[in-house]
């Protein structure tokens, strides 16, 4: 007959509490909470640098879901994906989304030929353009007005990091809540 030691009855109830605390764990940290899948917000992939609409209800990031980086707008109402032909588009990267006010402008950072360009995007035309052309060097964090005509970004054009502003002129459809006046 095999005698037990107390240390040996000290072990097994041990061993059982981290089974159990392992078991709970693993229970607690199940995805039943948060909708996981190719059209909810998250996803099992990288989402990063997030960007909210004024009004609050877009939410611009980026995200490596499907199998490439891309930049994705989500309807916070309606709790889907917003599709945005034309902005992502193959073998280019975007980086740092800014929105304006409902969403209609998106200002991003994405490359040409290689050189990091600031580019917007106009959800009611679909129609994405590059906004720097003719900058040289280096450029970084865009962002854009409520309304739309205003970008700022960084840049190291003269050897250090300056900040430019952008007018694109009073002549664009600027991005205003329905029967709000313009100053």
């Amino acid at each position: 007959m095999k005698r037990l030691t107390p240390r040996f009855w000290l072990q097994r109830p041990i061993r059982w509490s981290l089974v159990f605390s392992f078991a709970s764990l693993l229970l607690s940290c199940s995805t039943n909470e948060i909708p996981l899948g190719p059209t909810s917000l998250n996803s099992r992939y990288t989402e990063e640098q997030p960007a909210l609409s004024g009004n609050g209800r877009f939410l611009a990031f980026i995200s490596n879901r499907n199998g490439s980086h891309q930049l994705l707008v989500y309807d916070l109402e309606e709790q889907r994906l917003v599709s945005i032909p034309g902005l992502n588009r193959p073998r280019t990267i975007t980086e740092n989304p800014s929105l304006s006010y409902t969403g209609r402008y998106i200002a991003y950072l994405t490359s040409d030929q290689g050189r990091p360009v600031v580019a917007l995007y106009d959800r009611a035309t679909q129609n994405s353009q590059v906004m720097t052309p003719t900058y040289r060097g280096w450029l970084r964090n865009p962002g854009i007005s409520p309304d739309g005509r205003y970008i700022v970004f960084e840049t190291a054009s003269r050897g250090q990091w300056d900040i430019e502003v952008l007018d694109r002129g009073p002549d664009i459809e600027l991005d205003i809540p329905n029967g709000a006046s313009v100053r």
